[in-house]
């Protein structure tokens, strides 16, 4: 199998281990017709320097990532609400090293915007620090000043939806060990696991991927019911 999920899968019937979605990931989709490769989408082997800012406000973490779907993911279980994807922005770098000098970089200068994190940020996930108010016009202008210096940049949106397009071979099985038996068919209240699952398959139809062709029938009836 190609690219799937990076999830841990909640042990089914007996194992009663962890049944927690890793905090630090995200989830696949389905791109009929998005193939990172065609698009000419860099998703492998790079890092990025990256711009998140959040929906509602002017206020933005800046940072870098080997991964950025992993990265904001880790962030907010609903990333794909609480971010504006569509102002967002990633820098590709050569190096983890070049990639800090950019994060460095588009930050410079920017002390007096310093800015706690939003409240329903996961700090343990790293999210309690690089976060500014009232520099998205800067942002915008330093993320163009490193396009016309030759470095590659992405709008945020595209590069999440073809990362998570990228995973959607995995999301049959990943998706069915997700939850009991029980969980699936309504014998139980609400659990963390269902709001996980559920968290999981929104982010792909947020950005377009609808999950439904692919996911096996006992978690489609669960997530229609939702």
């Amino acid at each position: 199998m190609s690219a799937v999920p990076r999830f841990r899968t909640r042990p089914s019937h007996g194992d009663r281990g962890s049944d927690a979605v890793e905090d630090a990931q995200a989830d696949a989709g389905l791109g009929a017709a998005l193939d990172a490769d065609v698009c000419g989408i860099a998703l492998d082997g790079r890092c990025f320097a990256y711009v998140f800012p959040c929906q509602w406000e002017d206020h933005c973490k800046i940072g870098f990532s080997r991964d950025p779907l992993d990265r904001i993911a880790a962030l907010h279980p609903r990333w794909f609400d609480f971010f504006c994807l569509e102002r967002g922005a990633l820098v590709q770098a050569e190096s983890v090293r070049d990639a800090r000098d950019l994060e460095l970089e588009l930050r410079a200068g920017l002390r007096a915007h310093n800015a706690p994190p939003p409240s329903a940020v996961r700090v343990q996930a790293g999210g309690g620090s690089e976060w500014f108010r009232g520099i998205e016009a800067a942002m915008q202008a330093r993320v163009q000043a490193l396009a016309a210096r030759g470095y590659r940049t992405w709008p945020l949106h595209a590069w999440l939806r073809a990362a998570l397009a990228r995973r959607r071979d995995g999301l049959h099985e990943w998706s069915l060990a997700q939850l009991h038996v029980d969980e699936l068919e309504g014998r139980t209240g609400p659990t963390p696991a269902q709001r996980r699952l559920r968290d999981a398959l929104d982010a792909f139809a947020a950005l377009d991927l609808a999950p439904e062709p692919c996911l096996p029938a006992a978690v489609l009836a669960w997530y229609r019911r939702g």
